[in-house]
C-alpha cells in the first residue's frame, strides 16, 4: 500500500526544522548505506548523532504520536528514529531496496528493527527544487511523489524505490522505517480500509447495528494478525 499522509508537521514546525538542519554539519549519505546502496546513493545526510537529527526527529515522532491515519496505516510496533537527506546539484539515489533489518542505534547499535514500512517526510517545498521524484514501483505500479512540505509517503519496505536527479535548489527531507505490528502489507492495507470505513460509518450514521459487527471483525482479524 502506497499512502501520502497531508500534514503531518504544521508550516511553523517545518520552518522551524528546516532552520536547524539548514544550520547543521551534513555528510556524505554513503556512509550508511549497504554495499549495494552505496553504488547507487549520491546524496548528503545527517550523522544519526547530529543534534539537529535528533531533536527533529523528536519533533517528528511527537506529531506521528497524534497521528491516527499513521497508526491506522502502519500499524507500528517500533519506529526506527528519523534520519534526514539533502540531494542537490544533481544527485540522485538510484533503484534500491531498503534493507529488511536496521539496528537501532539510540539503543546502542543492538536492537532491531525489521523495515516493514517505509517513510518519507517532505521539509523542502515542490517549487524549491527541480527533479527529486520519489519513484516507488510494486504491485500498485510505478508511482511518482514529491509531495509539499509536512506531507509524508507511507509505502511497503519491500519496494524497489528511487530519487531522480535534483537539478535545481535542494531537496531536504527525513526518512525512516516502521516494524509493524502486522508483517504483511495486504493484511495493513485490509485492517486501513476496514478502520476507515469504520471511521466514516460513525461519523455518518453511528447507531448504525453494523458498527458493532465490523469493529468485531477488526479486533478478530488484528488479533489474528499482530506481533506484539
Amino acid at each position: 500500500m502506497l499512502l501520502p499522509i497531508a500534514d503531518v508537521l504544521t508550516p511553523t514546525q517545518v520552518a522551524q526544522a528546516r532552520a536547524m538542519l539548514d544550520a547543521a554539519d551534513w555528510a556524505d549519505g554513503r556512509i550508511t548505506a549497504g554495499y549495494q546502496s552505496a553504488k547507487a546513493k549520491d546524496n548528503a545526510q545527517l550523522p544519526e548523532d547530529s543534534p539537529a537529527a535528533r531533536e527533529v526527529g523528536v519533533l517528528i515522532l511527537d506529531a506521528l504520536s497524534r497521528n491516527s491515519t499513521f497508526f491506522s496505516a502502519a500499524l507500528p510496533k517500533r519506529i526506527y528514529p528519523p534520519l534526514f537527506n539533502r540531494y542537490a546539484g544533481g544527485q540522485s539515489f538510484g533503484y534500491h531496496v531498503d534493507n529488511a533489518i536496521r539496528y537501532d542505534r539510540s539503543r546502542g547499535g543492538v536492537d532491531p528493527v525489521r523495515t516493514d514500512v517505509s517513510a518519507t517526510l517532505f521539509l523542502s517545498a515542490p517549487d524549491e527544487y527541480d527533479g527529486g521524484e520519489l519513484i516507488i514501483e510494486d504491485t500498485f505500479g510505478t508511482q511518482s511523489v514529491k509531495l509539499p512540505a509536512g506531507h509524508m509517503v507511507l509505502y511497503p519496505g519491500t519496494s524497489l524505490h528511487k530519487v531522480t536527479p535534483v537539478t535545481r535548489g535542494a531537496r531536504v527531507a527525513s526518512f525512516f522505517w516502521m516494524q509493524s505490528m502486522v508483517r504483511d502489507d495486504g493484511h495493513r492495507r485490509l485492517m486501513f480500509e476496514l478502520d476507515v470505513s469504520i471511521r466514516r460509518l460513525t461519523a455518518d450514521v453511528p447507531d448504525h447495528p453494523a458498527l458493532l459487527q465490523l469493529t468485531g471483525v477488526y479486533h478478530n482479524l488484528l488479533r489474528q494478525w499482530a506481533e506484539t
